[in-house]
């Protein structure tokens, strides 16, 4: 059985998540600020479709990146030191998540829906929550978006319009996370996509030993701004 929150109620120990469907550890409460920060911190993350309550999911296995192990292909390679692209921060964060809730081919709809784009526009306002955006020609044509605590970054939702446009913004991130001494990124779940990128699961538990050493740091300063050499 999983846990109903009241609205004061804390989180269960992510121990009590059932195995299947893997992860599933609790539903109810809301999607304010102190209580996505909460949950985040806990290695818990909110994921349901529109007829259902707000459900908290804590998987075990954990798929996380590691930043110095994103894979780049020979082709991403050459476009990324090509450069004929714009990488901008946090510039038009909630088109990206509007953009990322589009439907994917062979879907009917999506998890983000108009509470999750408000609830993350919160963050976001708050400096907890980022986009990293791939512009062409002036044109918004990919990127991410996810939540920062400390040195820890909880990736949430990707999206591409053109080849490599996603996977461009995601270099770009792992780079100066890399530099910035970001010990992790969160995958939450495991993908074919996100394993070719690099990705890979590790237990539950190693996952939360590491994310409480690294939100112990102090949060990143606002607004966060790239360095222009990470693939000069």
């Amino acid at each position: 059985m999983i846990v109903l929150l009241q609205p004061r109620d804390p989180f269960p120990p992510v121990t009590q998540a059932l195995h299947e469907p893997n992860g599933l550890l609790a539903a109810g409460g809301d999607l304010m600020p102190a209580r996505l920060i909460d949950a985040y911190r806990h290695g818990i993350f909110p994921w349901f479709n529109a007829d259902e309550p707000i459900l908290w999911w804590s998987p075990d296995p954990r798929m996380v990146l590691f930043p110095g192990e994103f894979k780049i292909s020979h082709s991403l390679q050459k476009t990324l030191v090509r450069g004929k692209y714009d990488i901008r921060v946090d510039h038009v964060f909630e088109q990206v998540m509007r953009a990322c809730a589009l439907p994917r081919k062979g879907q009917n709809g999506s998890w983000i829906l108009e509470d999750i784009i408000e609830a993350y526009v919160r963050l976001h306002k708050m400096g907890l929550a980022h986009s990293i955006e791939t512009w062409i020609d002036n044109k918004l044509v990919g990127g991410l978006y996810g939540v920062c605590l400390g040195r820890m970054f909880y990736g949430e939702s990707m999206f591409s319009h053109q080849t490599d446009a996603s996977k461009i913004a995601l270099a770009h991130l792992t780079a100066q996370l890399k530099r910035w001494q970001f010990g992790m990124i969160d995958c939450q779940m495991n993908t074919r996509h996100l394993a070719s990128l690099g990705a890979r699961e590790i237990p539950r538990d190693l996952f939360i030993k590491e994310l409480q050493k690294l939100i112990a740091y102090p949060n990143s300063a606002t607004p966060w701004i790239f360095d222009h050499d990470l693939f000069a």
